[in-house]
């Protein structure tokens, strides 16, 4: 019996290790997010823009995409001028509360602040 119990136990715990991924509230993604001078837009609806003002470019010219949260892993999906083609941008987002967005792209951290 001791070896039941035993057993039991350890499936549970091995079962309750595996999943692993941070768990954020999409919620709390939707806004108007800024670092230095790159913005980034998410609406409720799973659609986005992105810009950056030291380019001289605003949000009315900003490039749009699509997004969507899995885990830490925060998807753009951006629509290519002029074609059909769609281009893919995952950071893993190692912060996100209502005011404050943390994520990493390429090694590099990028932190934003919700205005």
């Amino acid at each position: 019996m001791k070896k039941l119990i035993f057993s039991l136990c350890a499936i549970l715990l091995v079962l309750s290790g595996c999943d692993k991924k941070n768990k954020f509230d999409e919620a709390d993604l939707v806004g108007r997010w800024k670092s230095g001078t790159l913005w980034e837009k998410y609406s409720s609806s799973g659609t986005g823009a992105t810009w950056d003002t030291a380019d001289e470019v605003d949000e009315e010219e900003a490039q749009s995409f699509t997004w969507e949260l899995d885990g830490e892993i925060l998807t753009q999906y951006h629509q290519m001028e002029g074609s059909s083609g769609v281009v893919p941008r995952q950071v893993t987002i190692k912060t996100l509360t209502a005011s404050s967005l943390v994520y990493t792209k390429n090694g590099k951290t990028y932190t934003f602040t919700k205005q």
